[in-house]
């Protein structure tokens, strides 16, 4: 299993994660193994959302291969998009550390985003 976290930094799981998808920098994929353990850590750059708009971002992400997004926060339009694509949006909003969410995920401490719990702007 593959996850993108938004990230504000590039510095893997020292890094803070961001806020809200979108707007992220940077995006930390990580792949875990059958077991839930964290098997490989990239950080990859985001595309510029002023650019490309939210649609580009969430093609950007739909396209890096992963099953799942891991965000503190994100619209309506970025989750349904990601359903119908077939991943899974997970939300946790008491983390800011990368590595420490990472620990949560894999402990099963983290759901799926309830879509009312979705930013609406």
């Amino acid at each position: 299993m593959r996850i993108a976290i938004p990230s504000e930094t590039n510095a893997g799981t020292d890094g803070m994660r961001s806020g809200h998808f979108g707007h992220a920098p940077y995006f930390t994929v990580v792949t875990f193994d059958d077991a839930m353990n964290a098997t490989d850590v990239e950080v990859v750059e985001n595309v510029d959302h002023d650019a490309v708009g939210c649609g580009g971002v969430i093609g950007y992400v739909i396209g890096m291969g992963v099953d799942g997004v891991l965000a503190a926060g994100m619209g309506m339009r970025p989750l349904t998009r990601f359903t119908e694509a077939g991943m899974t949006v997970y939300s946790d909003t008491t983390e800011p550390n990368v590595g420490k969410v990472i620990e949560l995920f894999s402990a099963g401490k983290v759901a799926p985003m309830d879509p009312s719990a979705a930013c609406h702007h």
